[in-house]
C-alpha cells in the first residue's frame, strides 16, 4: 500500500509473499492471491476472486472470478462469475463474460466471449464473437482435439464445435443447436440442421464492407496465392 496500491477495505484480503502487485493496482473485497500471481498497473481484481499463478495486464479487470495459471492481457475484462483454467491466455481487450469456462485456449486481441460457454482446447483469433451457450467439444472420451476459429468471425449461439474443426477468417454461423463437425471455409455462413450446411462465399455476398468480409477475402487471396 505504501508503494501505491488501493486495497479497500484491508480486510478481508489473502496475498502470499511470492505475489506482485505494481503500483496503482486496485484491490477489492474478497481477493485471494496466491503463488506466483503478478498483478500489473491499473488492474482492478475482484470483489471476490481468486488467483493462482496467474498474470494480470496493466488495465484489466477480474470481478468474482476464479482463475489458475491463467495468462490476461492489457485491458482485458473477465468476469463476473468466469472460470480460467491452466494454458489460458486472453490477448489485448478480448473479454471472457458471465458463466464462462476457459481451458488451455488463446482467445485473440478484441475477441469475446461474453456468456454462458465453455472453451478447451482452442486458438480464436482477433475481433472474433462467440456467442452464448457455445461449446467447444474437445474430449472425444479417449484424446483431447483443437479448435481453431479465425479472426472477425461471428458465431452465433448455442454452437457446438466437434474438435478438430477449423473456422475460416470472417465466417458466421447460426444459432440454435448449429452442430460444426467439419472445417468451415472462409466468409461461409454454417447454419442448423439435420445435417449442417455450409454455404461458401455467404458473408462477402451478405455483409459487404464488415470486418469480417474483408477478413475472409484476404484468406481467400493468401489461399489462391499458395495454389
Amino acid at each position: 500500500m505504501a508503494a501505491g496500491v488501493t486495497v479497500i477495505p484491508r480486510p478481508p484480503l489473502g496475498v502470499d509473499v511470492t505475489v506482485e502487485l505494481a503500483a496503482d493496482a486496485v484491490l477489492l473485497p474478497g481477493v485471494q492471491l496466491h503463488g506466483e500471481t503478478s498483478v500489473a498497473a491499473g488492474a482492478e481484481i475482484g470483489p471476490d476472486s481468486t488467483l493462482t499463478d496467474t498474470l494480470v495486464g496493466p488495465g484489466a479487470k477480474v470481478i468474482r472470478a476464479h482463475c489458475m495459471g491463467a495468462r490476461i492481457g492489457e485491458r482485458v475484462s473477465v468476469g463476473p462469475f468466469a472460470y480460467l483454467r491452466p494454458g489460458t491466455v486472453l490477448d489485448t481487450a478480448a473479454k471472457i463474460g458471465t458463466f464462462v469456462e476457459v481451458k488451455g485456449s488463446q482467445v485473440g486481441a478484441g475477441s469475446k466471449v461474453p456468456h454462458l460457454s465453455y472453451v478447451g482446447d482452442a486458438t480464436i483469433g482477433e475481433q472474433s464473437n462467440i456467442g452464448a451457450a457455445s461449446v467447444f467439444v474437445n474430449y472425444d472420451g479417449v484424446h483431447k482435439h483443437r479448435t481453431v476459429v479465425g479472426s472477425h468471425c461471428r458465431m452465433g449461439s448455442d454452437n457446438m464445435y466437434v474438435a478438430p474443426v477449423t473456422i475460416g477468417d470472417g465466417a458466421y454461423s447460426g444459432p440454435g443447436r448449429t452442430v460444426i463437425l467439419g472445417d468451415v471455409p472462409a466468409g461461409a455462413l454454417a447454419i442448423p440442421g439435420a445435417k449442417p450446411r455450409v454455404i461458401e462465399g455467404w458473408v462477402e455476398r451478405k455483409r459487404p464492407g464488415t470486418a469480417a468480409a474483408e477478413a475472409a477475402a484476404r484468406a481467400a487471396a493468401e489461399q489462391n496465392q499458395g495454389e
